[in-house]
């Protein structure tokens, strides 16, 4: 599996097209909201104005990382644009799949809060499977749980494997990546803040 980066591509490829379809058309209400130009939100994002239309179009799969800088240059966060809206507060809701491999690796998007900003994620992890990021703003912090299987935290200090019960906290201001080098699958529980 390639890197983030490489991963951006035709829709449907890791993520699925419901996930596209609404953060293209929540990043487009946003941007005419602000009355800018594709031209504006994509040099304020950081992304290429053809890669921005795209994702608007929900022609492009856009990398997770690609969604949380356009999220913030329009005063969003990334799970304003990719959590679906809630018809009752009490309704119970699996979460949202924003990522996911042709081996069955997948990130689920659990839910959110506004203040402090935080993200619930739930990650399963393929034999063999691997998944890179980019680096977050400084401060930003990930707290992993793993559930099943291992998990090894690939960071600019070397590598960190978790067992099933294990912790561990990191900061995501710097190159990271998560691999399974395990037969089994790897479950963890992901939790973001200051991203």
């Amino acid at each position: 599996m390639g890197s983030e980066r490489e991963r951006e591509g035709a829709a449907g490829s890791s993520a699925t097209q419901e996930f596209v379809t609404r953060v293209g058309g929540r990043i487009r209400a946003l941007r005419k909201r602000r009355g800018w130009s594709v031209q504006q939100l994509a040099e304020a994002g950081r992304v290429s104005r053809r890669m921005l239309t795209d994702i608007e179009l929900g022609q492009a799969n856009p990398s997770l990382a690609t969604v949380d800088r356009v999220a913030r240059a329009l005063d969003a966060d990334f799970a304003a644009l990719a959590l679906p809206e809630r018809a009752a507060a009490d309704e119970q809701v699996e979460g949202v799949v924003v990522w996911q491999a042709p081996d069955g690796s997948q990130a689920l998007l659990l839910g959110a809060t506004q203040a402090p900003r935080a993200e619930l994620w739930r990650w399963t992890l393929a034999p063999g499977g691997h998944y890179e990021a980019e680096p977050d703003r400084p401060g930003a912090q990930e707290v992993h749980h793993v559930l099943s299987g291992r998990l090894t935290l690939a960071l600019e200090a070397g590598p960190q494997v978790l067992a099933p019960g294990q912790s561990a906290v990191i900061a995501t201001d710097q190159e990271y990546a998560y691999r399974n080098d395990g037969a089994e699958p790897a479950v963890f529980v992901r939790v973001v803040t200051g991203a």
